[in-house]
């Protein structure tokens, strides 16, 4: 099951239950409807959570993604330019993103974060089909090309400033506190939902939710 937990120890949105790892496919679903006064700015997610695709879909939706990469001094960095000397930063890897297929589907891209903002359809299963046919889809491609420059210009800034680095600490922190006080509430059942028809399982999840934000508040 997958949740989105605000600074103030307070889980938002709705329970997402996966049944795959594909965590990346439902971190935007929560930040744009979650029926609430909170005013989102940064969202944090580990590796699971991460992609170029939800790099770039965060951007586009206004909101700053700051994910703690696994192993994040081995990613390869993306320039809009040629790839050529640069000093000290020579022990990098650098390669160069396709800027043509963003500028062509700029419009194409910005429609479908609209989209999203407006509930036309949900993140994950836009995202899902894009995903199906990544090398046909021009927009999805294109998502992926802004998205590894939206990865660069965030790992650079993650390498450089150590405030960002422990408020995406304190910020996954704060979400492992909500996932171990679920196991806690979740006991009778031994943490599994048992239940076969998928509305009962969202029935079960949302009322560990509710219980979750009333103690958490």
């Amino acid at each position: 099951m997958y949740i989105h937990a605000a600074d103030i120890w307070v889980p938002y949105g709705k329970p997402q239950i996966i049944g795959t790892n594909e965590e990346a496919l439902y971190v935007v679903d929560a930040l744009c409807h979650h029926e609430s006064n909170l005013h989102i700015q940064e969202h944090y997610t580990d590796t699971g959570g991460a992609s170029d695709q939800v790099f770039a879909l965060t951007a586009l939706l206004g909101f700053r993604f700051a994910p703690r990469l696994r192993d994040a001094l081995s990613y390869r960095l993306y320039l809009v330019d040629e790839v050529g000397e640069y000093g000290s930063l020579n022990t990098l890897q650098f390669s160069q993103v396709n800027a043509k297929l963003i500028t062509e589907q700029w419009d194409e891209m910005r429609r479908v974060a609209s989209s999203i903002r407006h509930g036309t359809v949900s993140a994950s299963l836009l995202m899902r089909k894009l995903a199906a046919y990544p090398r046909q889809n021009r927009v999805a491609r294109a998502l992926t090309e802004m998205g590894k420059l939206e990865r660069t210009a965030f790992l650079l800034e993650y390498f450089r400033d150590e405030a960002l680095r422990r408020r995406v600490l304190i910020g996954l922190n704060k979400g492992e506190a909500l996932h171990a006080l679920a196991r806690q509430l979740f006991f009778g059942r031994l943490g599994e939902l048992r239940d076969r028809a998928f509305e009962d399982q969202m029935h079960r999840a949302s009322c560990l939710h509710l219980l979750m934000a009333a103690i958490a508040a």
